[in-house]
C-alpha cells in the first residue's frame, strides 16, 4: 500500500469509479459497491485523522448520506471523490461538536512563508502514511495541516479538490500539506516521536 504515490495510484482508479457513479446513479447495486469499495479506504483514513476510533460511525453516518444524495452529484471520478470527503469532513465536525471537542484554530493562512526543504522528508512521510502509527502522528498536527495531508495523501485529492473541501484557497491548502509532511517526515525519522494515546484532531497543541 504504501509506494509513495498514493495519490497517483488513487487517481488511476477514478475512471472506474466515474463509470461506477453512473451506473449506481441508474439504481446498479453492484456498481454503488464499486464506488464503495473504491472510495471506502481513504475515507476512512482521512476520518480517522478526524475522530480516531470513532471513524467506522461517522463513516456510516456519511455513507448514508451520500447514498441519500447520489442521485444529485454531478461529476467525475475525482469529483466523486472530493464530493464524498466533504460529506464526510461535515460528519465528522458535526460529531466533534456534539463531544464538546472544538479543534483549535491555526495561524497558518497569515503566515505563507515557503519552506524549501528535502523531497526525501515528503517521500518518507508517504511510504508510512497508511499505517495506523502515521495516522497517530497525524492526529497530533495543527488542524489544517493534519486535513491537508489526509485530503491530499489518504483521500488521494489534489491541490484545487482538497481547497474546495476545506474552502481554503489551494496556496494555503498546499503549504499546509507541505508543512505536515515535513513534520511527519521528521517524527517519522525518529525526532519528536512521542507515544502518548490516541487523539481526536486538535486535541494536541
Amino acid at each position: 500500500m504504501g509506494q509513495g504515490g498514493k495519490p497517483r495510484r488513487l487517481a488511476a482508479y477514478d475512471g472506474e469509479l466515474g463509470a461506477a457513479v453512473a451506473r449506481a446513479q441508474d439504481g446498479d447495486e453492484a456498481a454503488f459497491a464499486v464506488l464503495y469499495r473504491i472510495v471506502q479506504p481513504g475515507l476512512l483514513g482521512y476520518l480517522r485523522g478526524l475522530v480516531g476510533d470513532e471513524a467506522e460511525d461517522v463513516a456510516s453516518d456519511a455513507w448514508l448520506e451520500i447514498a441519500r444524495d447520489l442521485g444529485r452529484f454531478k461529476g467525475d471520478g475525482a469529483g466523486f471523490r472530493g464530493w464524498t470527503a466533504t460529506i464526510a469532513r461535515h460528519r465528522a465536525l458535526d460529531h466533534l461538536r456534539r463531544r464538546r471537542v472544538r479543534p483549535q484554530a491555526t495561524a497558518l493562512e497569515q503566515d505563507m512563508l515557503e519552506l524549501p526543504g528535502p523531497h526525501s522528508t515528503h517521500e518518507q512521510a508517504l511510504e508510512a502514511i497508511s499505517t495506523a502509527y502515521a495516522l497517530e502522528l497525524i492526529r497530533g498536527l495543527p488542524r489544517d495541516q493534519a486535513e491537508a495531508v489526509l485530503l491530499r495523501v489518504v483521500v488521494g485529492l489534489d491541490g484545487p479538490a482538497a481547497a474546495r473541501v476545506l474552502g481554503k484557497r489551494p496556496g494555503a491548502v498546499r503549504t499546509a500539506a507541505y508543512r505536515g509532511l515535513r513534520q511527519l517526515g521528521n517524527r517519522l525519522g525518529g525526532r519528536g516521536v512521542t507515544r502518548d494515546g490516541p487523539r481526536t484532531l486538535g486535541e494536541s497543541k
